[in-house]
């Protein structure tokens, strides 16, 4: 099938909502879609195509090369001339399909009879979000509402009266490249890996980077209620363990490094935003990996995703195929289990830090753990995940 893929932000670019998109785009493509890609803005200026491209497939983590667009969106009209462009550059092609997660987009496309495949990872907001959302549910081309999470299709279905199951309504978690996470090293073995390969991305950090210690990791982004002061306080109770934290813009970053240094903490390494396809080594190279969410969980937008969310961290945690300590929140267990991880109240910090000792005391644990994750988290490939959105659709 031809499939347009519209971004609903710019790319290349840090935001979560990118990596997830690139990533759906990437699996349509490898299940032998025709697919193209449209981000709104100018495209960025990097030398030849191809070096472009090698650069967006590094950043993204990405293996199949294919066609992006940028469409131009001028910031005062909101994404709405960017959303018109879309539909027509999509008609335009001969697109089959129409997939986004932008409201806009999923809005016109369907009032206009495209099939529409609109995916949501949150509430429709504001004033002009449940219009949007109301016009895509009754236009003649929606075709299916692809939701990140059961307690949002919930919501929705309370809300909108939207239908609770297929074939119009979907429930996708996120998902993970598996083949990225295969055969990867010991957690010792991946730790010198970093330092002989990966050592620009530390900076003022390898000093404290010790490769024979206990390592735990957390990735992603460093906005509020991702756990970061939480890390940070365990960190200063177990001065024996290594805390690697990579992932945020370059302020949020700085701001890490400065707290370290105030509070004195030597063990915790600061390492930045790391290209996607580098980042399977500092997972590999932790322990166990962390997942210390609050009850409010803050989004580039500012926004609360503690409700709905459904990290892509977890599926790469899980396909990493080490122990996970997770935040027992609501969401979370929809893919979570005590099977898999050990899940602790978000606020607790004598909790962490002892399930953390048990963990490094406790080997077996840690396998069982693991082992388990990396199984379940074969069901939760990107391709997997593409395929399903559109079976039944063709």
């Amino acid at each position: 099938m031809k499939v347009a893929v519209v971004a609903p932000t710019s790319i290349p670019a840090r935001r979560a909502n990118t990596f997830q998109v690139m990533k759906m785009t990437q699996a349509l493509v490898a299940s032998g879609h025709t697919v193209r890609l449209a981000a709104p803005g100018w495209p960025p200026v990097d030398g030849e195509p191809g070096m472009l491209w090698d650069n967006i497939a590094h950043h993204y983590g990405l293996q199949h090369a294919f066609p992006v667009e940028w469409l131009p969106a001028y910031p005062q009209l909101r994404r709405y001339d960017f959303a018109w462009r879309a539909v027509h550059w999509a008609r335009g092609w001969g697109a089959e399909f129409f997939y986004t997660r932008l409201p806009q987009a999923a809005a016109f496309a369907s009032s206009l009879g495209m099939k529409t495949i609109l995916e949501m990872h949150d509430l429709p907001h504001g004033y002009m979000g449940p219009v949007l959302f109301r016009q895509f549910l009754r236009g003649r081309g929606a075709r299916r509402l692809v939701l990140i999470s059961r307690i949002l299709q919930s919501e929705l279905t309370a809300r909108f009266g939207v239908p609770d199951s297929l074939p119009f309504t979907m429930v996708a978690p996120d998902g993970v490249d598996l083949a990225r996470f295969a055969n990867l090293a010991s957690p010792e073995e991946a730790r010198h890996t970093l330092l002989s390969t990966f050592m620009r991305y530390f900076n003022q950090s390898e000093a404290a980077f010790l490769p024979e210690r206990f390592t735990a990791g957390y990735t992603g982004h460093l906005y509020p209620g991702r756990g970061t002061q939480l890390i940070l306080d365990i960190a200063e109770r177990l001065g024996e363990i290594n805390f690697l934290l990579v992932g945020g813009e370059a302020g949020d970053a700085a701001s890490l490094w400065d707290q370290v240094k105030t509070r004195g903490v030597e063990n915790v390494i600061p390492i930045g935003f790391v290209p996607n396809a580098d980042l399977p080594w500092f997972q590999a190279a932790c322990d166990v990996l962390l997942m210390p969410y609050q009850q409010r969980v803050e989004a580039s937008s500012g926004g609360d995703i503690a409700r709905f969310l459904s990290p892509m961290k977890m599926f790469e945690y899980m396909a990493c195929g080490r122990a996970i300590l997770s935040s027992d929140l609501p969401v979370l267990r929809e893919v979570l289990s005590p099977t898999n991880a050990v899940l602790l109240p978000p606020g607790q910090i004598e909790g962490w830090v002892e399930a953390l000792v048990e963990l490094r005391n406790n080997p077996e644990r840690r396998f069982a753990l693991a082992t388990q994750a990396q199984y379940d988290a074969k069901q939760y490939s990107w391709q997997v995940r593409a395929t399903r959105i559109l079976e039944g659709l063709e």
